[in-house]
């Protein structure tokens, strides 16, 4: 039978009654109505994780103007007529839409279509992936992208001499996959101004060699020398890549993305997107904290968005990363003497934007990874919420990676979101003994202990850092073997979460993060009509094979954006 007909049968004998319900344990005790709106589309034949709880479940969604007006066979079927269009499911399983709650969204979709270094397992690999690279680009264009990874090689730090005799024309700028340091060939540091004289940069670090020459490493706020050399692509090129990254994401199930970004190119795009129609993922801006006036005046004059595209928050970096060695930390670190991080953000400027922004009403984000810029940055938040009195402010730290044990309670009792990235977990893991030692790491991607203590959890990727894919941060949190296979039992197991708690990080307390859990995060009436159909019952699998389900349909606002 062709599809189409098989829709038709299917429409009449819902409609008619007549159809088998699949025994999935509707919601019990909720009126499943919002409004009178009759069905438009009614998803039958289906195994609903509604978010509700970890076994709550039903087996069919009724959708109309964008939302989800029943749940549970019977009431879809009473709010269906003869113009519902009814699609069988065929007992896929179904969870709200997926958010996360962590990407770098224009850099991550540039990245698409730039060259990869990730998996570059020796430094003679290394080199020949920019050479490739570098030959199949115009003479004098720029060679982005990268995302390498020295651990995967031993730990040694490229330098500009490696690659300049394959590029002698090319600037490269090739980032690490944390986007906290950049390599440059000699041609592009010359270009970017960057020599033996070049001062310091505060918040960054430009790497030196023995004689005091810059090695080609640039660091957190010294990659803006690097950037500002070679300067953004046009608009429609950058369009382009960000519904590129839509796509993509839609194919894995992402209904919605939050952007703690740097600076307002995001924003702008989907600005572009938005008014051209809807952008079909939704996002959730955090802009420059130190443009905290410039947002807190955009919102006086124009509101926050819509539910496409939303703003109202602001983003700060306070320190750097594990990999790069600046993560702000109370003990130096363990594989370069002397070290113990650095600081981003002066505390001073931290403080001060932080209450002002919070003064304003915009919710306020910060970067921090090391345990001491953690500790700083609770500090701060506390001071903040004193001066400023008690409200519903969800302050957020983006991160929350390395915590001493006194601070797991903190985001608790103050109120503070943690948004973590549990695929960091099993990717560091591979090399993070070595920076800090196997003790600091006890509380290091603390996600369980975080969970456990009541605080507000909310996951995501870090993208292009970590895969647009909820399924391997699911796979990560649940399971906590590293990416390498030498921890198979998981990398300090006992921060493992369960599959549910996982999920809600994706589901209603990404909702909850993004100020949006009255209209998203779970699958019942009244909701927007956001949800992911999978091809396998996740609760039901192996854990092992997580990452081995399928997406074959996102919906987004009640409209199918994605079919396998």
């Amino acid at each position: 039978m062709k599809r189409e007909d098989k829709t038709m049968v299917t429409r009449r004998a819902f409609v008619s009654g007549s159809l088998n319900a699949v025994a999935m344990g509707a919601v019990p005790g909720r009126a499943f109505a919002a409004g009178h709106a009759p069905v438009e589309v009614a998803y039958v034949n289906a195994a609903v994780w509604t978010g509700a709880g970890p076994d709550v479940r039903s087996d069919a969604i009724g959708v109309a103007g964008g939302h989800i007006v029943a749940i549970g066979r019977e009431a879809v079927r009473a709010r269906s007529g003869p113009h519902t269009r009814v699609i069988d499911l065929g007992g896929a399983f179904v969870t709200p839409g997926l958010v996360d709650c962590h990407t770098h969204f224009t850099i991550g979709s540039l990245a698409l279509s730039q060259p990869s270094l990730r998996d570059a397992a020796t430094p003679d690999e290394f080199v020949a992936r920019v050479a490739q690279a570098a030959r199949a680009l115009p003479k004098g264009e720029w060679l982005e992208g990268g995302n390498w990874d020295q651990d995967r090689w031993g730990g040694t730090l490229p330098t500009r001499q490696w690659i300049d005799a394959v590029t002698p024309d090319t600037p490269v700028a090739v980032i690490r996959y944390d986007l906290h340091m950049i390599l440059c060939n000699s041609l592009a540091l010359k270009l970017a101004g960057i020599d033996r004289n070049t001062p310091d940069v505060p918040g960054g670090v430009i790497v030196r060699d023995a004689r005091g020459e810059p090695t080609g490493i640039v660091k957190d706020a010294a990659k803006d020398l690097v950037l500002r050399a070679i300067g953004q692509p046009g608009a429609a090129r950058l369009d382009e890549a960000v519904r590129a990254g839509i796509a993509h994401g839609l194919s894995k199930g992402v209904t919605e993305v939050h952007v703690p970004d740097l600076d307002w190119s995001t924003y702008e795009i989907t600005h572009r997107l938005r008014r051209q129609g809807e952008p079909g993922m939704r996002f959730y801006h955090f802009t420059p904290l130190k443009d905290w006036e410039r947002m807190a005046a955009i919102v006086a004059q124009e509101g926050r968005g819509d539910d496409w595209v939303r703003w109202g928050g602001c983003k700060v970096v306070f320190d750097g990363s594990l990999g790069s060695r600046t993560a702000l930390m109370y003990l130096p670190y363990l594989d370069e003497s002397g070290a113990h991080g650095i600081v981003v953000t002066d505390p001073k400027d931290l403080a001060a934007w932080m209450t002002g922004a919070d003064r304003a009403g915009l919710q306020v984000t910060a970067h921090a990874i090391g345990d001491e810029a953690n500790d700083i940055v609770l500090d701060t938040m506390a001071a903040v919420t004193r001066t400023n009195g008690p409200r519903d402010r969800r302050f957020r730290i983006e991160h929350a990676q390395h915590l001493r044990e006194e601070a797991i309670g903190r985001f608790a009792r103050q109120g503070v979101i943690a948004s973590m990235q549990p695929y960091h977990a099993i990717d560091d893991g591979r090399w993070a003994v070595r920076r800090i030692g196997p003790e600091r790491l006890r509380t290091s991607f603390a996600i369980g202990s975080v969970v456990r203590s009541g605080a507000h959890v909310c996951f995501g990727s870090d993208w292009p850092v970590a895969p647009l894919d909820p399924l391997t941060g699911l796979y990560a949190a649940v399971l906590r073997e590293t990416i390498d296979g030498k921890n198979p039992k998981g990398w300090y197991p006992e921060q493992r979460i369960t599959l549910a708690q996982a999920l809600r990080g994706y589901t209603r307390e990404a909702a909850y993060a993004g100020r949006a859990e009255h209209l998203r995060g779970a699958t019942m009436p009244g909701m927007q009509a956001d949800f992911a159909v999978f091809d396998r019952d996740l609760f039901r699998i192996d854990p092992e094979t997580l990452e081995q389900a399928k997406v074959l349909r996102t919906v987004v606002g009640g409209v199918e954006r994605f079919a396998a």
